[in-house]
């Protein structure tokens, strides 16, 4: 007989859990390296959830089956963000087993709506229907998964223009929205503050966006790498937060060995005569 299988809690369910009177926000950290290794290195730091992104990463459909099976049975919840809100590309990460997206560039409610429908079977959406041959399911060992895929995944748009600011309460009352996540960094950049994502008026708008969250009774996340900065989108209502980047560990990392270890170079002065370190 072959094997019938559960799926896994969404991230809607870990924020369930784990947010609230009785609960506390999570923490998570982006793991962009594209490494299965790396990614289980990070699936058992004790952190609460993974962000796996293929928008600014070479990340392809192969190298997010191989995290996703290397990050399995740890207790992360792992979430993936494809390149583009794109109805095709949302069918496969489904069909390979992802059951959390962060969808980027969520700009109004009908670019929302278009991201739920990618992840609904119709009538109430446009995907594909290919679980027998899919992961998603493991090829039907999911008793019921049609009937059930809906709830085996977590929707989660991102807010990250002036255009989704303004429009953040019509998207957040989309139906199948489960959570937003705030990006300062392109937010910034939309508003004429490239770099700048510690602007006062970039802090402004994402609290506004984090207070229409709590209004609106859905969780809403912020990446924050500066810990005062997180702390402070914390106590302001965020539900999740990302602290930290796999490539950014490792590239601070190494380069403070290298200021440890290795003398700068030699100043040279005038006339071509080293002076002293």
């Amino acid at each position: 007989m072959p094997l019938r299988v559960e799926p896994a809690p969404t991230f809607r369910d870990a924020l369930r859990n784990q947010t609230g009177a009785a609960g506390r926000p999570l923490a998570g950290m982006w793991v962009c390296s594209g490494s299965p290794l790396v990614a289980e290195l990070c699936a058992g730091s004790g952190l609460d959830w993974l962000l796996i992104d293929a928008e600014h990463s070479p990340n392809g459909l192969e190298s997010i089956l191989a995290q996703l099976q290397a990050v399995h049975g740890y207790p992360v919840q792992a979430m993936v963000r494809p390149p583009v809100n794109d109805t095709v590309l949302i069918k496969q990460y489904l069909d390979l087993g992802v059951q959390n997206l962060l969808i980027p560039m969520v700009n109004s409610a009908a670019e929302a709506e278009a991201a739920v429908a990618a992840t609904r079977y119709p009538p109430h959406g446009v995907r594909g229907v290919g679980s027998a041959l899919a992961r998603a399911a493991r090829w039907n060992r999911i008793p019921d998964y049609l009937a059930r895929a809906s709830d085996t995944v977590s929707v989660t748009v991102q807010i990250e223009s002036e255009a989704a600011v303004a429009a953040v309460e019509n998207i957040l009352a989309v139906d199948g929205v489960d959570a937003i996540f705030l990006g300062p960094s392109d937010l910034a950049a939309s508003m004429g503050l490239l770099g700048q994502q510690e602007h006062p008026r970039v802090r402004a708008a994402v609290e506004h966006c984090l207070a229409a969250a709590t209004a609106a009774g859905k969780p809403a996340g912020v990446n924050a790498f500066n810990p005062a900065t997180a702390r402070a989108y914390l106590a302001a209502g965020a539900a999740f937060v990302l602290v930290g980047a796999d490539v950014s560990i490792l590239a601070r990392g190494s380069e403070a060995l290298a200021a440890e270890y290795i003398p700068p170079d030699p100043v040279v002065e005038p006339g071509g005569t080293p002076a002293s370190y």
